[in-house]
């Protein structure tokens, strides 16, 4: 896929934004310290706004919609400047229509038997979700062997503690998370508070850059 190959870090931060005036400030000073991989999830009626502020006045961001699960946001997102989606689950049907849409997609898995389905749908980059709550490192590692050929971005639960543990393995290829967007920060428009934190994020994935 065309954007994991254009990664500037492994680490991408996983945003709920309630009003889309903070999409853009919020944005800026996630690129500023590092972060230029965004995902916008779609948990909030402000989303697609916030994608459309973000695609046009910070079109250099590689910015992606999260949480997608139903076939008729699949042109929203393109519409709105996404480049790609990533989803909590697996669905034949959201593959296809993304595939034919030309969206690169990422769909989750937390089993073998969805990775196995994923895989016969020609999906090589899976998202692990909720990672921590299905096994976390563990299940990584369990799943390397038999699965050699798909790589990971596992997301939930992850802090900047646990992050680069998952970072270290290779079949990982991003880390998905919100510690460096703590919802009361976001709210209180704790600008700089949030930079401090996406540094030290942005700082993980160079580190374990692969």
């Amino acid at each position: 896929m065309e954007f994991i190959k254009r990664l500037s870090t492994r680490v991408i931060p996983v945003i709920v934004l309630d009003n889309a005036d903070d999409a853009v400030p919020l944005a800026s000073t996630l690129a500023d310290a590092g972060l230029t991989t965004l995902e916008i999830t779609l948990r909030t009626p402000a989303a697609i706004a916030c994608i459309q502020r973000i695609h046009a006045e910070l079109p250099q961001l590689q910015l992606g919609a999260g949480t997608l699960t139903r076939v008729e946001e699949i042109d929203k997102v393109l519409t709105a400047g996404a480049s790609f989606a990533l989803a909590p689950g697996l669905s034949e049907t959201l593959v296809l229509s993304a595939r034919a849409a030309g969206l690169e997609y990422v769909p989750g898995v937390m089993t073998p038997s969805e990775v196995m389905h994923a895989t016969e749908l020609g999906c090589r980059h899976l998202k692990l979700f909720p990672a921590e709550q299905c096994g976390g490192i563990g299940m990584l590692k369990a799943l390397a062997s038999p699965f050699a050929q798909v790589s990971f971005c596992p997301t939930g639960g992850i802090d900047a503690t646990r992050a680069p543990q998952y970072l270290a393995l290779p079949n990982v290829f991003a880390v998905g998370g919100s510690w460096m967007v703590p919802p009361v920060a976001v709210r209180e428009r704790a600008w700089e508070r949030i930079g401090l934190l996406a540094a030290e994020a942005a700082r993980l994935g160079e580190q374990t850059a692969r």
